[in-house]
């Protein structure tokens, strides 16, 4: 019995524990004008580090995708 209260106190104590965060993924210090080198998340006709054409969607994509006060009915 005393022994499985040991066990079951160092368990719920890992579970406590916290993972080392300082990695982070893969080209994660890359801008993302580099993009992901996969053509299916990529936009057609965008190249990767054109940095006008990335700002230039995106503000198309906050304007005409994102807007809620642009998109509702009056």
């Amino acid at each position: 019995m005393k022994a499985a209260i040991i066990l079951s106190s160092l368990f719920l104590l890992a579970a406590c524990g916290e993972t080392r965060q300082d990695k982070a993924g893969v080209g994660s210090d890359k801008p993302a004008v580099a993009g992901t080198g996969v053509a299916v998340y990529t936009d057609p006709g965008w190249k990767a580090g054109d940095q006008a054409g990335w700002s230039n969607h995106l503000k198309a994509r906050a304007h005409y995708g994102q807007n809620d006060h642009s998109r509702t009915s009056k």
